[in-house]
């Protein structure tokens, strides 16, 4: 099968690692995908282990289109009852590039016309829409003149793990903080610590990492349990193949922040993460922080100054730059920060940088190598 793992803009490389090590193949990155070749083993095992996908689609159709009346001919040739019972519900996301279209949402119009008229024509009645909570997801992209007609196997995004209770004002993006953790290279043998946690959601999947826990083990279902062909016996399999992979991590990850509410809501998601001895949380102010060893790895996401005053944020970025500094020697530190005006008071210079997105935001995720003693001359 051609299937279609989504992410977010910059992780395209860590989820094509991430799908290369569970078995799949003919890997091509794209702008916020990944394509590769799989079986339904595959595409169960992704949705239940991806740490990096958005959700996983499979391709059922691609075709060329010079005119909008194509899209609806080439789509009454699908055979959609593959794919949808008459009493089953579906919805229809489209993602249009193109300029045969000035509206988004008229060719999911379209298509949504052409499997109705597909099904009236051979059973006399349609499967309805349901664009709260349907049982069938379709994918439509269109890129100018190119269609793809794909099948949605996870619905509910896989960002959405299943262990979060409680939440700050603005929690990072669960696909985005493991993302962020593989980027830097951490590999659950150093130390880490996020000194600004919020709800914990940094630390929480860097202990999925270290515990190899299932990033899908918390959810309750996945959109390819309503698919015709589901086979409810190789999905058991795979759930008890991953799980028993899962260990304890005598790895310290370390979570902080100024906030007691944002710690006690950390806490509860820990605790349904099932890492309570995993992770350590605690009240405490960055400024006042040391790191754990010398060679441990921060990361962090400190507000981006949407709530707060332009000269308060200047002030708390130059002090993560200073603690950093005086605090931090021989430490591998990631930001990541929409406010590129305030980085620039962290006063330290970047080892790399490179552009995420975190939701609508365009962000710089930045890493500095706090070196011990003074940086040699010409040292990477």
């Amino acid at each position: 099968m051609q299937l279609i793992a989504k992410t977010l803009y910059g992780l395209e490389n860590v989820l094509a690692k991430e799908l290369i090590s569970l078995g799949a193949s003919d890997i091509n990155t794209s702008n916020r995908a990944v394509l590769f070749k799989g079986n339904h083993y595959l595409l169960y095992k992704t949705n239940y282990c991806c740490r990096t996908a958005l959700s996983i689609l499979m391709q059922i159709a691609e075709f060329q289109i010079k005119s909008k009346d194509d899209l609806y001919k080439y789509s009454q040739k699908i055979n959609w009852e593959m794919y949808l019972e008459v009493d089953d519900t579906f919805s229809i996301v489209p993602v249009v590039n193109s300029h045969l279209f000035h509206h988004t949402g008229y060719p999911g119009l379209i298509l949504k016309d052409a499997i109705a008229d597909w099904f009236r024509k051979r059973k006399g009645r349609r499967p309805s829409v349901d664009t709260v909570n349907p049982r069938i997801l379709i994918n439509l992209h269109i890129s100018n003149e190119r269609v793809n007609v794909s099948i949605d196997s996870s619905v509910i995004p896989l960002y959405k793990r299943g262990y979060r209770h409680s939440s700050s004002v603005a929690p990072i993006n669960e696909v985005l903080a493991a993302g962020i953790i593989l980027l830097s290279g951490w590999n659950a043998t150093n130390s880490l610590l996020d000194p600004m946690c919020g709800s914990g959601t940094i630390p929480i999947e860097a202990g999925l990492i270290a515990c190899k826990i299932p990033p899908g083990k918390f959810r309750k279902s996945f959109g390819f349990q309503n698919w015709k062909d589901y086979d409810n016996e190789l999905f058991n399999k795979i759930r008890k193949e991953c799980n028993e992979q899962m260990t304890s991590s005598p790895v310290q990850i370390t979570g902080t922040d100024i906030s007691e509410r944002a710690v006690e809501q950390a806490r509860a998601n820990i605790e349904r993460a099932g890492l309570s001895d995993t992770i350590t949380i605690e009240v405490m102010d960055f400024q006042h922080l040391k790191a754990i060893d010398k060679d441990g790895f921060v990361i962090m996401n400190p507000p981006y100054g949407k709530r707060i005053k332009p000269e308060e944020t200047d002030k708390l970025y130059s002090m993560i730059g200073s603690t950093l500094k005086h605090n931090f020697s021989g430490n591998k530190v990631w930001i990541i920060t929409s406010n590129k005006g305030s980085l620039k008071h962290v006063g330290l210079k970047p080892r790399e940088k490179q552009t995420v997105f975190n939701g609508p935001l365009e962000c710089v995720l930045i890493n500095y190598e706090m070196y011990h003693g003074t940086r040699k001359k010409g040292e990477n």
